[in-house]
């Protein structure tokens, strides 16, 4: 398969391209912002991966990202890429222009990159589309962290729409929703807090990025049935 991994350099993105490049038969294309010196490890690690540079705040960038699915005749996107941090402030404490400025660079780029990625799925009739969301969105959402949660459940509705608007071109579009992680967007996070989220947990563990990269594994080599499937990672502490 050939694969297209944004945000791939680090964190949750660098354990999805390690899982997925550790598969021979698939060829890796992965992006970065600010992680060169990450991604040229992944580079010299995995001879079936190639990193590309783009920062979804330069839309030039962007569009040469968008300019290579034709060329790599991509068969699956993972939209992981997040710009921005996790949590800021309050809601009420926060200016109307950051709600503007992070939809513009993360919500607009993913929106231009996956409509050339389904033009491309529905030339091939094929096409897998996995898409990165939180489990906050069925959670209690945390404090300060209103505008990260809210660009995810407008990606979550788009991943519906592409789900039932491309299934007739065996397209299909599933997403994860992980819980609470420890990884670069998170790093800002006052350590009781964190300990607070163990003790709450009914494994009293994190959940890890590497569980993560197994379900998008899956959705990788799952059939066409499987489509708008949400898998929320969260040891199922929003059932009552």
């Amino acid at each position: 398969m050939n694969i297209v991994i944004t945000g791939g350099a680090s964190g949750l993105g660098e354990a999805i391209t390690h899982k997925l490049a550790g598969e021979k038969d698939n060829k890796v294309i992965f992006t970065y912002s600010k992680s060169k010196a990450e991604a040229e490890v992944l580079e010299k690690k995995y001879i079936n991966v190639r990193a590309i540079k783009c920062d979804f705040t330069i839309p030039v960038e962007v569009e040469a990202l968008k300019g290579m699915f034709s060329i790599f005749d991509i068969d699956v996107l993972v939209n992981n890429a997040y710009t921005g941090g996790f949590l800021k402030t309050y809601f009420h404490k926060l200016d109307s222009a950051d709600f503007l400025k992070d939809f513009i660079n993360n919500i607009i780029p993913t929106v231009i990159i996956n409509q050339e990625a389904i033009n491309c799925f529905r030339k091939k009739k094929s096409g897998k589309i996995i898409t990165i969301l939180t489990s906050a969105l069925l959670d209690v959402p945390p404090v300060g962290s209103s505008i990260y949660v809210a660009n995810k459940a407008y990606l979550e509705e788009l991943t519906k729409i592409w789900a039932t608007e491309n299934a007739k071109y065996n397209i299909t579009s599933n997403s994860v929703s992980p819980s609470f992680m420890l990884t670069n967007l998170t790093s800002g996070m006052d350590e009781r807090v964190i300990e607070q989220i163990i003790e709450n947990h009914p494994l009293k563990k994190l959940l890890t990025v590497d569980e993560v990269a197994d379900t998008v594994e899956y959705f990788t080599k799952s059939g066409t049935q499987i489509n708008g499937v949400n898998i929320v990672l969260n040891s199922g502490i929003h059932l009552k």
